[in-house]
């Protein structure tokens, strides 16, 4: 736990997941406040509750629940607050609260219909499946406010709403412009690149969003920000934001011409590509590692370097 401000205090909660621990943050306004709400275990709830009482608060006191996005290390544990009258954030999460079941269908054949189409196996079609395990640890609610860009958030007036999609698509960040606080979720990180998860085309759309295309602008949106201090879902907080931006988008771009050499030598598939990258990871992260490699071939195909054909059902990739 730590002590911000006089109005923002950070708590850290575990996970089960690769990624460690994850922040929430205590915000006091015209409203006591949790941005996002940890993952939906025993663990987390126990190390919520005993930072709350070090702060002098109970889980009674909390009024709102204000999400960044609908990942479960950050939705978890919101239907635990008995007082909470209002759970805001982007209308994206809200099917992944509700448990809309045709939404999750739909969420998991995409991702079959989308490895198969970028050439990965069918022995790793059943891992798809059991993405449907992952909804456990998702919390169980309903949003009572939509919010998006521009607006500002309800009960924090001087806090303004900003768009970061790349890493989800529900993806909000929060910025008080009077001092540069900056609540900015898994979208800026200072430890790790978060990962830009592709996703399944929402409502009113009809192709998957370019989540990696997302990202990068985002992160230069975020360089022209006046962003001083970022609170970040998870490592520590930070103030060298340009360093970081730049940082991250060298990254991607080294990992970006990677690709390009590779596909200098010999057309591939996405599979084919993703193995290359991730030999290690890739058996036992399959979904993970699919989204970073075609993010990168999208990234690519974007800047006029390569170009794709559908061969037998199958995407293959070449240089132009």
């Amino acid at each position: 736990m730590k002590v911000i401000n006089k109005d923002i205090s950070q708590i850290t909660i575990p996970t089960p997941f690769a990624v460690g621990d994850t922040h929430v943050y205590l915000l006091k306004g015209d409203k006591l406040s949790l941005v996002d709400a940890g993952v939906k275990t025993k663990e987390a709830w126990e190390a919520l509750t005993s930072q709350l009482k070090q702060l002098n608060y109970s889980p009674n006191d909390i009024e709102q629940i204000i999400l960044t996005h609908h990942h479960p290390d950050h939705i978890g544990l919101i239907e635990e607050f008995p007082r909470v009258k209002s759970i805001v954030g982007h209308r994206y999460i809200n099917p992944f609260l509700i448990r809309d079941e045709g939404f999750i269908d739909n969420y998991i054949e995409f991702f079959k219909t989308c490895f198969h189409v970028n050439g990965v196996p069918e022995s790793f079609q059943s891992e798809m499946e059991k993405e449907r395990k992952a909804f456990d640890y998702f919390g169980r609610g309903e949003l009572t406010e939509f919010i998006d860009q521009g607006q500002n958030l309800p009960g924090h007036e001087d806090w303004s709403v900003i768009e970061t999609k790349g890493h989800a698509q529900s993806h909000l960040s929060f910025l008080r412009e009077q001092d540069g606080m900056f609540i900015g979720g898994d979208h800026l990180l200072q430890h790790i690149s978060p990962n830009p998860l592709i996703e399944p085309p929402y409502e009113g759309q009809n192709d998957r969003s370019k989540s990696l295309l997302q990202f990068r602008s985002n992160l230069i949106k975020c360089k022209e920000a006046s962003i001083r201090t970022v609170l970040p879902g998870h490592g520590p907080v930070f103030s060298n934001v340009d360093e970081v931006v730049e940082h991250q988008l060298s990254r991607q771009e080294q990992r970006a011409d990677k690709v390009y050499q590779y596909l200098k030598k010999e057309s591939a598939s996405p599979y084919q590509i993703c193995k290359q990258l991730f030999p290690k990871q890739y058996e036992k992260q399959i979904g993970l590692t699919m989204s970073e490699t075609i993010g990168q071939l999208d990234y690519l195909e974007n800047e006029g370097l390569i170009e794709k054909d559908l061969v037998n059902g199958q995407y293959v990739y070449e240089t132009k």
